[in-house]
Parts: structure tokens; sequence; C-alpha cells
């Protein structure tokens, strides 16, 4: 952490800016409580300090918050290998909100609401960015590293009384406000940050999902970026048309036949199955997809020549009697027509990563909990704490990628054994937590977990408070 902390020097103005930003950033990962500023203080030990340096941070914007998450993309490419492709997940979120005052809120429509019931919730929309970080080349496990946190507020309607002139500033604004279109700028800026750390020649894969696979994300898709997405099961796709005589008068067609939808190629028998081996819930597994290659959409335009690809359900048991049930099919489309199926399979399954990100973040380090009101505060908070959630993955990573999990804590008896578990969040948290409270009192805590192993009576057991101690947030 303190490594990586060093490398954002560019991201502070001054020394003691650097200083009071690594104090809050431990005091975040380290909080018992309410992830607020004041609790990043409490747990940092500045309770008793003067707040107001800390509260500016953020309020006058002494800390750019963007080159803090520069260093998570070099740290990210250092780590991936020469030949592997670059995979970025984007997705977006929402941060429950009750002052109706604070900057960026409004209501927005609750993704977790029933389907057959809108339900609406007060609140701030976000965008993330990650990077894929597998663990080895092949079908593996990956690790999702936040590489960036945009705030994306609506624009507030003008009253009745607004002259033309502002209606039609509103009507710019608001299309600028979209999530496709600040999406696309933030694919556009990734790509401009890899440039500019001198992987301009490698390819950029992202995955989203179908609210990003749209003609707004599409026709903007700059150079040298893929992109893989779902589509709806009745999408409308057509075959390349074939080449015309030159004399022919007219412009030249783009949009050859159209070819069966999604669902109709799933159930046809004219295409056949194809095994793709790809990693997925902690383990290798084999799908059964079709892909159809040479294809136009109108959405994406004239550039894209876009191959299809159709995932049939897997079939699971929710235990050892139950009968086989099955998931839902997928379909995606990729604007590479020549990836290959197995690279195009896996990108897409690790992009689940990005949701485990905005999970923890929200869940576990309080992301969006900060009772700030500063227009530049609700924007950098929640971006400082993802920031910092970013370098603890890196650092875990770094330090313990050779390493296995007995030099961690170990996890409570309950859990299952199992010998190629990754660290999850909860566990990096306790063990940094073990090294920061062993370090200040001055003390080793390593033995009290073997003693504990070494009990077999609960009449004997020794030294409780530090098992509650490092286990008090999991």
């Amino acid at each position: 952490m303190d490594k990586l902390l060093s490398r954002a020097k560019d991201a502070f103005s001054q020394t003691k800016i650097g200083v009071r930003v690594r104090q809050l950033g431990f005091g975040n990962l380290t909080c018992l409580g309410r992830h607020t500023i004041s609790g990043m203080l409490t747990a940092s030990g500045n309770q008793f300090m003067d707040w107001t340096s800390f509260y500016d941070l953020f309020s006058e914007q002494r800390v750019d918050v963007e080159k803090l998450f520069d260093v998570s993309i070099a740290s990210t490419i250092e780590e991936l290998g020469p030949t592997q492709m670059i995979i970025g997940h984007m997705d977006d979120t929402i941060a429950k909100k009750t002052g109706k005052k604070i900057p960026g809120t409004a209501w927005r429509r609750d993704p977790l609401g029933p389907p057959f019931h809108t339900n609406f919730i007060w609140g701030q929309r976000f965008i993330q960015t990650s990077l894929a970080l597998p663990d080895k080349k092949g079908p593996c496990q990956s690790r999702a590293i936040p590489i960036n946190f945009h705030h994306c507020p609506t624009i507030k309607k003008p009253a009745k009384t607004a002259s033309p002139e502002q209606l039609n500033t509103f009507k710019e604004q608001q299309k600028q406000a979209k999530l496709s279109k600040q999406g696309s700028l933030q694919i556009k800026s990734l790509r401009d940050k890899l440039d500019q750390q001198g992987q301009d020649k490698r390819m950029l894969c992202m995955g989203v999902d179908g609210s990003y696979t749209n003609e707004t994300i599409l026709k903007s898709l700059p150079e040298r970026v893929t992109l893989i997405g779902r589509i709806r099961k009745d999408c409308k796709l057509y075959e390349i048309p074939e080449q015309s005589d030159s004399k022919s008068k007219g412009r030249k067609k783009v949009y050859g036949e159209r070819i069966p939808t999604p669902e109709q190629i799933r159930q046809s028998d004219e295409y056949e199955w194809q095994k793709v081996k790809a990693w997925a819930v902690g383990k290798e597994h084999e799908f059964d997809v079709k892909i159809v290659k040479g294809l136009k959409w109108r959405s994406a335009g004239e550039p894209h020549t876009l191959q299809l690809m159709v995932i049939r359900p897997l079939g699971y048991r929710p235990n050892k009697t139950s009968k086989i049930l099955y998931r839902h099919p997928a379909y995606l489309i990729c604007t590479d027509n020549n990836l290959k199926a197995e690279e195009l399979l896996q990108a897409y399954i690790w992009r689940w990563e990005i949701e485990v990100n905005i999970r923890d973040e929200k869940t576990l380090l309080g992301c969006g909990q900060a009772q700030v009101r500063n227009e530049h505060s609700v924007a950098d908070v929640p971006a400082f704490v993802t920031a910092m959630y970013s370098f603890l993955l890196l650092a875990n990573h770094k330090a313990f990628k050779d390493k296995e999990r007995s030099s961690l804590l170990p996890r409570p008896k309950w859990y299952p054994a199992k010998a190629d578990n990754r660290f999850t969040t909860g566990d990096l948290v306790n063990h940094l937590r073990t090294e920061l409270w062993a370090k200040g009192l001055g003390t080793n805590f390593s033995g009290f977990v073997k003693k504990e192993h070494q009990t077999k009576s609960r009449r004997n057991k020794s030294n409780p408070l530090s098992g509650a101690l490092f286990y008090s947030r999991r």
C-alpha cells in the first residue's frame, strides 16, 4: 500500500497532503463503524485533532483522484504478461442517499426492485471501470482492479419560465449526461490513458452488459477497442452483402439478408454447438456455444463486422436430491470478428468481477456513506474510497501471489476448507488490521491463532479478545 501511494506523488500538491491522504486511506480500510470522514479520522487516531484540513482535501480539490487511478492502471499493466490481452469491465451503480439537497442526487430506478413493479430510490449515480488481472494465461481465476469511479449526475430541469435558449441548453446537457454517452467517454478516456503509458499497440477488450450495448457506444467506439456485450434474444442481425458489379448505379449495400434472431439460432439445428472451456465459479467449465461470424447490425453502423455467440444455459442442482434446473441463455456480440471463442467467452465471464467490486466497495468499505455536501466532495470521496480499495487489491496481488493462504489469518471454522480459495476483501482487511494494530501496539499477534487451534475445549478457550477483534467486520 505504501509503495503504491508513494508512486502517486503527482496526485498531491504538497507532501503534507500525501500524509493526510495516507492516514485517511488506512483509516477507511480499518474503520469499524460507518465509513464517514469522521469515522476514517477516528480509525487513524486523528479524532482529537482539527478535522478541517481533511475535509478540505476534497472540497478544495487538493487531491487529484484521477491520478491515483493512473497508478492503478500502470500497476495492473505491469502485472500482465506482454502478450496478454488487456480486458476491461464497465458498469454503473447507485449510492443511496437521504439528503435531498446533496448535489448530484435524484430519484433513480431501483435495480433491485421486483420485475413486476418499478421502485425508486434517492441517490447518486456512478460509472465504474475495472481492468482484469488474471492469475495466469488461459482459463483461470481473475480479479478486477478498479481504475475509475466517475460521478454521473443528471441535469436539473429548468423552471417553466425558462427561455428557449435555456431549454435548448438543458436538452443538450441532458444528452451529454446520459449513461451511454458517459460510458462512451470513459472508454475513450481509458484508451487514451493506455496510449500515454506506452500501450498504444495493444488491443483493449471491454466487457459490458446490455445497457451499454447500444448505438451510442458502438458508433463512437475508439480505434483499438473491442466491445463484448449482451444483446436481446430478438435482435435483428444481417449478413454481409454480396459484392455487386462496380458499374451498377446507386449506393453500395451495407446490410445483406437478415438471419434468424439469436433465440431462433439457439433453437435451430442448422447451427452446430461447439465446446468451449472457460473458468467460472471456482473451476474450469465446458460451455456449449453457437458462433456465427460476419454479421452486421444497424445499431453498430457500417464499420463493425460482428460475431454472435449464443451460450446454452448451464444445468445445476440446488442440492444433491433436487432435479436439474437451468439458467437463462446468453447472447453476446463482439466487434472483433476474428477473436477466438475461448478468449471472447472468458473475457465476458470475468466481467462478473466488477459486480464483486461494487458490492465490496459498498458493504465492506462504505463507499457512499460519507456525509459530505460540497459539490466536489460528493464526487471525489466515493472515488477516493474506490482508489484505496484498488490499492488494497494490487498490494495483495504483488505481496501474496506466490504465497499460500497459511500466510494470512485463517478463516473461521465454518468456512469450507479449500486450498485454491482466493483471498476475499474481508480476508485482506482483517490481515491489514492485524499488521497495523500489531505495529501500533508494538507487539505480535501471530501466535494467538495457533493457540486457538490447539485448544480442544471451550472451557479452556484462550485469548478471546484477539480473535473477536480481528474478525469483527467480516
